[in-house]
């Protein structure tokens, strides 16, 4: 009942996006509009369904001792993990060579990436609203591993669609001013002039993310191509809902 990524990574990995309908055995605790496996905290459901429905995930992940959850803040730091007692970081991606112990990200839109090193050795979370993406979480996140880049792995979970994420002029300019990777003309075809609204486009953050991670040197980069829009029984969607729930993407290293 989650999605899990199609990718060369080795066996110790597991990495997964969950989606609203649970997991095997268990639809989840939410009711709506947060209905109904609702893992984000932040958001108004009642704090007992949430709390059931994270000890349900951990529970169906073998291997899996705990879950590192941040406070996401569309920012670029990145946090170092290690076995330590719970604390939640301010932070929009977090890397870790600790086995069981996972890296995840909370989204209803933005995109999740999931990152390991070609040997196992180390794993990273990272979350990539616009803001968060053009301003370098991806870039830090690949600088935080202790390898170049071409051993890198990474795995671009559920997020909104081109065809249904809006933007004004200002996304666009930011883009092409501050953006680090693509070329101007790779940033320049992920925005479609929206025909009916002069200095309104619909942005591709997928193709700007997977265009930022090849740029980079990333050796492998792939991703779920689905989108939290317009699957409305599958995925939370804050575009399309306001009041709505979080999936979580999440890898770990297993014994």
């Amino acid at each position: 009942m989650w999605i899990e990524p199609d990718w060369p990574a080795p066996p110790s990995i597991v990495a997964l996006s969950t989606t609203r309908t649970g997991v095997a055995g268990f639809a989840g605790a939410s009711e709506a509009p947060y209905g109904c496996f609702n893992l984000g905290d932040h958001v108004a459901d009642h704090p007992a369904a949430v709390a059931e429905n994270r000890d349900r995930l951990l529970a169906s992940c073998g291997g899996l001792d705990r879950i590192a959850w941040l406070n996401q803040v569309h920012g670029t730091d990145i946090v170092r993990l290690e076995q330590r007692p719970n604390v939640v970081f301010a932070a929009d991606a977090s890397v870790t060579s600790e086995v069981g112990l996972g890296c995840g990200v909370l989204t209803a839109d933005c995109v999740p990436v999931l990152f390991c090193r070609r040997d196992g050795s180390q794993v990273a979370a990272a979350h990539a609203g616009w803001r968060g993406l053009c301003a370098g979480v991806l870039a830090n996140t690949v600088r935080a591993f202790n390898c170049p880049a071409d051993e890198l792995l990474a795995w671009i979970g559920p997020a909104i669609s081109q065809a249904n994420f809006e933007v004004g002029a200002e996304v666009y300019q930011a883009f092409q001013a501050e953006f680090r990777g693509p070329s101007s003309a790779e940033i320049n075809s992920a925005f479609a002039p929206v025909v009916t609204k002069p200095g309104h486009y619909h942005a591709d953050l997928y193709a700007l993310a997977q265009a930022q991670l090849r740029g980079f040197g990333v050796g492998w980069v792939g991703g779920a191509k689905r989108c939290t829009f317009a699957e409305s029984a599958q995925f939370y969607s804050f575009r399309r809902d306001g009041v709505t729930g979080r999936q979580l993407s999440l890898i770990y290293i297993k014994p």
